[in-house]
């Protein structure tokens, strides 16, 4: 059966708020849109994408030549096929969304099956198997604490030397985070009374001297885990994502054996190959868990510091890299924001005159290529930028 995908970055807050006619902020309906046909990079063959038409011949001609072709619908198109759906995510303002188009409701997940997702993607769950990965092996490092009173939080924090972090149960990744200088001020502790009361609870962990961010990408279904491969990727200091290094899964693995043992990599790996379906026995789909070299009185690693249930950028990277970049080539994959209009464009125009696109076989040898449509007023990029090795 054909796949319809579909690009839905505000998936994570309106989970979170889990209203069905949840409003997302101008930003993230912005990104949706800059980024709608982000899906061609990592869909199946011959899959059909929720976007607008695409009407760029210069795009049009690039993944041509990548030997890419796909069928842009509306909603209301996709709402007339029996194609199985795929989004970014699962939340109630997309179901809803998709009914009042015309899907019928048996398409789509239950709204006790998407309360579901949204226990498994509380921080909860992190917390729980960062302690349990902590206990089963003494090469791991970081703390990290629920607490569903204002009270815990704050006596926890007044017991602490150290900077600290607060995370809403459910957000983003990377967002609904709020760092403790020393101590925490009047406004903090209200957002953190606000959280525990629409929430149910807070996130607490002590700020690690980070080295490298990393992730490992799983796949569920049935009751089993397979890997995927591994995120190599680089946030901002508020915890963002933005970007992802575009190398094979044995040279991510050279490079964080500078600073961990491949021998422990590989015990993780095969340690939440059996956690993670006991975590989460009715998920099918994507998992990615984020991770973290830190530095102590030697490098160690943070296991589990998100679990994201969806896809995830770094699987997009993963996914573009097998696919469409030759294998002695590198690079990076970033998602990039241009606040003023023209901007992304000329951006865009200096890069492919800086680094000509070389195609060889359906593969990039080297080279600036835009994974969207860049237009005057578009301000949300995806790029890759290939080094010939």
């Amino acid at each position: 059966m054909k796949k319809i995908y579909i690009f839905n970055p505000d998936n994570d807050l309106a989970l979170a708020n889990f209203g069905e006619h949840y409003t997302p902020p101008h930003s993230a309906l912005k990104i949706g849109e800059d980024l709608d046909v982000l899906p061609i990079w990592f869909s199946e063959k011959d899959s059909r994408v929720i976007c607008r038409e695409v009407s760029n011949s210069e795009f049009e001609n690039t993944i041509s030549a990548l030997g890419i072709t796909f069928e842009s619908v509306s909603w209301r198109e996709a709402a007339a096929t029996a194609a199985e759906i795929m989004p970014w995510g699962w939340n109630p303002s997309l179901r809803r969304k998709m009914i009042d188009m015309g899907f019928a409701a048996q398409r789509l997940p239950t709204m006790e099956e998407i309360a579901l997702l949204k226990s498994y993607s509380s921080r909860e769950n992190a917390v729980k198997m960062l302690r349990e990965l902590k206990e089963s092996e003494d090469g791991f490092c970081g703390e990290s604490y629920y607490f569903s009173t204002l009270h815990e939080v704050l006596d926890y924090l007044a017991s602490s030397s150290v900077d600290n972090v607060l995370k809403m149960p459910n957000s983003g990744s990377g967002k609904g985070l709020v760092w403790i200088q020393r101590q925490i001020t009047t406004k903090q502790t209200d957002w953190c009374r606000r959280v525990i009361r629409e929430q149910g609870g807070v996130v607490a962990e002590p700020k690690l001297n980070k080295i490298r961010d990393f992730a490992m990408e799983f796949s569920l279904e049935n009751g089993k885990a397979d890997f995927v491969g591994y995120s190599l990727f680089k946030s901002a200091i508020s915890g963002a994502y933005t970007g992802n290094m575009l190398l094979p899964d044995d040279a991510i693995e050279k490079q964080l054996s500078e600073y961990a043992e491949v021998a422990d990599l590989q015990r993780l790996k095969t340690m939440l190959k059996r956690k993670l379906p006991l975590y989460f026995p009715k998920y099918r789909g994507f998992v990615g868990v984020d991770m973290m070299i830190c530095k102590a009185q030697k490098p160690m690693i943070q296991p589990c510091v998100e679990i994201n249930m969806r896809m995830n950028m770094g699987l997009v990277a993963h996914t573009f890299r097998k696919r469409f970049v030759k294998e002695s080539s590198q690079g990076v994959f970033v998602i990039d924001f241009f606040k003023k209009q023209g901007e992304a464009l000329e951006f865009h125009s200096k890069n492919k005159k800086k680094h000509p696109l070389h195609i060889e076989n359906k593969q990039i040898v080297e080279g600036y290529l835009n994974l969207n449509p860049i237009a005057k007023n578009t301000c949300f990029t995806a790029y890759a930028v290939i080094e010939r090795q």
